[in-house]
């Protein structure tokens, strides 16, 4: 942990989590509690965040609202700063998935982008200026997705957006880094394949942990030990992808630019072996 983490997340500072009922938000929500942090979460579930209270061995403020409404981010922040004073971690975690193409209606994409790159821009509007002018150490934590860097086929609403948030939360460390010398950092947080209630809800009903997924225990596990080593990308592993195959994705992603390669060519039909064999190579 570096020392400058270590005061920031510590017992009896602040963290404000979006999307805080269930899934990853609620698992770093306890993470946090059990080192002693007061929490202020946000969720559009206001029954899923009031069982959460239950739960949680800390000091808590709930406030119900969807993280695309700036009134509600407004009155998240305002509640927060009322009555504890400090903002030392922001995790911007509420995400959605719909399913939505290139030529689909716009309507089809407005939500995916409202709530997974607009609340994240949103939330940063509202609590990095207080966040720089209370002059602690403090940290914003943005969830992307791998589907935001390697931006694989099949739902491109959600890479749009996922891909989105990596570039505002590259472009935040670097102009924080300016601003405030490393007294406020930010953080990109890409989760591997992780059993949530978002990706339960993808699957047939009943359907058990497949054995692929990490749960968001662990997932929050390996999160936390690299935010307090101040890493900026932190890309999670889970049972069946490793750091390592998560590495040669990403190469030959920007290779496929590099090399002017077909678009998205590790799913293109003259492609697709060729990536394959690559990728086994570097095992």
């Amino acid at each position: 942990m570096s020392e400058r983490m270590n005061s920031v997340v510590a017992p009896g500072r602040v963290a404000v989590i979006t999307g805080a009922a269930k899934g990853i938000g609620l698992a770093i929500a306890r993470a946090l509690a059990a080192r002693g942090m007061k929490l202020a979460l946000l969720d559009l579930d206001a029954d899923a965040l009031e069982d959460v209270t239950s739960t949680l061995d800390t000091d808590i403020l709930i406030v119900s609202g969807d993280v695309s409404d700036l009134s509600a981010l407004t009155r998240l922040r305002d509640e927060t700063i009322s009555r504890f004073g400090d903002v030392a971690v922001l995790v911007n975690n509420a995400g959605i998935t719909q399913g939505a193409g290139p030529w689909d209606n716009p309507a089809k994409w407005r939500r995916q982008i409202d709530v997974n790159f607009g609340g994240v821009l949103a939330a940063q509007h509202v609590f990095v200026p207080y966040m720089i002018e209370a002059g602690r150490q403090s940290a914003v934590v943005n969830l992307g997705s791998k589907e935001g860097i390697t931006t694989p086929p099949g739902n491109a609403a959600y890479s749009v957006a996922k891909a989105a948030v990596k570039v505002l939360t590259e472009q935040l460390s670097h102009e924080l880094l300016k601003e405030t010398g490393g007294r406020v950092s930010a953080h990109l947080l890409v989760p591997g394949y992780t059993w949530t209630p978002m990706n339960i809800a993808l699957k047939p009903q009943g359907i058990a942990k497949p054995d692929e997924a990490w749960t968001a225990e662990q997932l929050v596990e390996y999160f936390l030990v690299r935010l307090l080593d101040e890493n900026f990308y932190i890309i999670c592993p889970d049972n069946a992808v490793t750091s390592a195959i998560d590495a040669r994705r990403i190469r030959w992603a920007a290779d496929d630019m590099i090399l002017n390669r077909p678009a998205l060519s590790r799913w293109h039909p003259d492609w697709m072996d060729k990536f394959a064999a690559w990728l086994k190579a570097g095992h």
